[in-house]
């Protein structure tokens, strides 16, 4: 019986020194006011140049990123395989806008899927658009690209050019890769963009997915669109569903400029949406490709059940659990423990560069209602049966 409490299997990948560690990040990160000061304080070091990387690298780094490079990952690659849990590398360096980081982005990309090519414990890469493109052409392509100027034309054409170059090597070498949703006023642009590249690479097997928040009032209509869509252009459709990253940022914006917020009144309807829309897929599951990324368990669990009934394989190619590295494993091990199809997102990128999405994971844990108490409940359970087993 597949279970999300058996602790012994949930962090078998985990030394005593690890768990310790993880101990202590979550009981820091569950007071928000620690993490603001640590926030604050922290960029400050980095700005001033203060001799604190070390300590970064050797603790929240080292919980939530799998190196500075790719092949710094290779460790955590390999510790994952053990368990029979996949890795998705992705380069989390956030915030440039020049054309030179793009091309560096689509080259650091490129490298990601040769690697992949090479390792049958990468089954996924991934990429956003914004480390391909200005936001705010993003934004004036998602309002209407026809107000682009000639120059702006000429630039979108190279972001479509390397979004291209990057799904036509996924495709080549036969590694499926996600497109990351971002926020919904530069959505339409990036929707745009990966239907296009599913048009031109899923006509035989899912290899571009674009990413579905269901956060978002209109993402499970969204999603039955776009399956018709697939179903219309005969291609399978890829779908990474996940519940969302940017509800703060979106209802403040919202606010701001006086329009409804595209984000569920409350946490209620985002779960009845993300699982409505799992089912939707499993139902169509010859034609849908899908990643349920999530940290929830009910929802990882209504999957593995929905599987059962349905008589899908745990092994079935069309069908991945996913979450990230250093939050959940209880569901990550013991999904892949019962045969299940799993990969967990690994972070990577230069220490100062990745700072941002470090102080995010921290931010997400203060901020998401019990993650960080499960976390912690689920450690000290751990710490004391270990104990008991070593008495």
């Amino acid at each position: 019986m597949l279970s999300f409490n058996n602790t012994e299997v949930a962090f078998s990948g985990k030394k005593q020194n690890d768990l310790n560690r993880s101990y202590w990040l979550f009981k820091m990160v569950s007071n928000s006011g620690f993490v603001n000061l640590g926030k604050s304080l922290t960029t400050f070091a980095l700005k001033t140049h203060l001799p604190i990387k070390g300590l970064i690298k050797a603790t929240i780094f080292k919980q939530f990123c799998g190196g500075e490079t790719i092949d710094e990952c290779d460790k955590t690659i390999a510790e994952l395989a053990k368990f029979n849990i996949g890795t998705v590398l992705d380069y989390s360096v956030e915030g440039n806008e020049s054309e030179k980081d793009f091309d560096a982005c689509t080259t650091e990309t490129l490298a990601t899927i040769a690697k992949a090519k090479k390792s049958k414990f990468i089954p996924f890469c991934v990429f956003k658009v914004t480390g391909l493109a200005r936001f705010d052409l993003l934004e004036k392509v998602s309002i209407n690209y026809s107000n682009l100027t000639a120059e702006e034309q000429r630039e979108y054409g190279r972001v479509q050019q390397r979004a291209s170059t990057i799904c036509k090597a996924a495709h080549d070498a036969g590694i499926p890769i996600f497109i990351d949703a971002e926020e919904s006023w530069i959505q339409p642009a990036i929707d745009n963009l990966a239907n296009q590249m599913m048009v031109l690479y899923n006509t035989e097997k899912p290899i571009v997915y674009n990413t579905y928040q269901l956060y978002r009032k209109d993402r499970l209509a969204y999603l039955k669109h776009s399956f018709k869509l697939a179903t219309d252009g005969k291609y399978i459709l890829g779908a990474k569903l996940v519940r969302g990253a940017y509800m703060e940022k979106e209802r403040a914006r919202a606010a701001e400029k006086g329009y409804p917020s595209p984000i569920h009144d409350n946490k209620e309807n985002t779960d009845t949406d993300y699982d409505a829309a799992v089912l939707f897929c499993t139902e169509h599951i010859d034609r849908i490709a899908i990643c349920a990324g999530t940290h929830n368990e009910k929802s990882s669990m209504q999957l593995a059940e929905t599987m059962q009934k349905k008589n899908i394989s745990t092994t079935n190619k069309h069908i991945y659990f996913s979450q990230l590295l250093g939050m959940s494993d209880h569901i990550s091990y013991n999904l892949a423990n019962a045969g299940y199809n799993v990969a967990k997102y690994v972070p990577y990128g230069p220490v100062r560069e990745v700072l941002p999405y470090l102080i995010r994971r921290a931010q997400e844990n203060t901020s998401v209602k019990g993650q960080t108490g499960r976390e912690l409940g689920l450690i000290i359970k751990e710490k004391e049966r270990r104990k008991q087993v070593k008495g």
